[in-house]
C-alpha cells in the first residue's frame, strides 16, 4: 500500500458508519420505490420482480438471490469485500422489513418516488463502494469489470438494467416501467459520474 493510500485508509469506525449510512439510504430508497409499485434494475430489480409476482418478502428473496455472487466476490475481489457485502445485504434485507413499519405515505407521486429512489440509492451505493463493500449481485460483477478493464461500473449496471427493463415491459404496465426506468437512470448516472478510483483512494 502506498503512503498516500495508507494515510487515507478507513478505520473500523469509518467503515461501520459508511456502510450503515449506505445501507440505510438504499433501504429508504427501496421503500419509496416499492410503495408506489415500481421496479428497479440489477439484483435488487430481480428480487423486486420476483417479490411482486410471488408475494414473498423482498428482503428474503434479495438475500437468497445474492448467495451465488458471494463465491465470485470471494475469489476475485477478496475476503474483506465479500464479508462487507454479505453484511450489507443482510442489513438491507432486514431494513426493508422494518422501514415500512415506521414510514407510511398517504400519497407519493411515482415520478418523485423514482427520482428520490435513484438519488438515495445511488448515494448509498457510493458510500458502500468507498468502504470496499457493495449490495452484492450485479454490483460485484460491475466492480470486477471496472477494476479489470476500466469500463465504468455504472455503465455495466446500466446495460444489464436495459435488458431487465426490456423484459419488464412484458410483465408490467408501460407507465410503471417508464417511471421505474427513470429511477434506474438517475441511480446509474450518479454511480457512473462519481465512482472513480482515481478521485477516491481510501479503502
Amino acid at each position: 500500500m502506498s503512503e498516500t493510500a495508507a494515510k487515507s485508509a478507513h478505520s473500523l469506525i469509518d467503515d461501520i458508519q459508511g456502510i450503515s449510512l449506505g445501507v440505510f439510504l438504499a433501504g429508504v430508497g427501496l421503500h419509496l420505490l416499492t410503495t408506489v409499485g415500481l421496479i428497479t434494475g440489477q439484483t435488487a430489480g430481480i428480487a423486486v420482480i420476483i417479490s411482486y409476482l410471488s408475494g414473498y418478502s423482498f428482503g428474503l428473496i434479495f438475500f437468497l438471490v445474492n448467495i451465488p455472487f458471494y463465491a465470485l466476490a470471494w475469489g476475485r475481489l477478496g475476503t474483506v469485500f465479500t464479508i462487507k457485502s454479505l453484511i450489507s445485504v443482510s442489513l438491507l434485507s432486514l431494513l426493508t422489513e422494518l422501514i415500512p413499519l415506521g414510514m407510511v405515505f398517504s400519497y407519493l407521486d411515482p415520478a418523485l418516488a423514482a427520482v428520490t429512489f435513484g438519488a438515495l440509492t445511488g448515494l448509498g451505493l457510493l458510500a458502500l463502494f468507498r468502504h470496499n463493500g457493495s449490495l452484492g449481485g450485479l454490483g460485484v460483477v460491475a466492480l470486477l469489470v471496472q477494476d479489470t478493464t476500466g469500463f465504468r461500473a455504472g455503465w455495466v449496471q446500466l446495460i444489464f438494467d436495459a435488458a431487465l427493463f426490456g423484459l419488464a415491459f412484458f410483465l408490467f404496465d408501460t407507465q410503471v416501467v417508464l417511471y421505474s426506468l427513470l429511477g434506474a437512470v438517475v441511480l446509474n448516472l450518479i454511480i457512473a459520474i462519481n465512482h472513480r478510483r482515481d478521485r477516491y483512494v481510501a479503502i
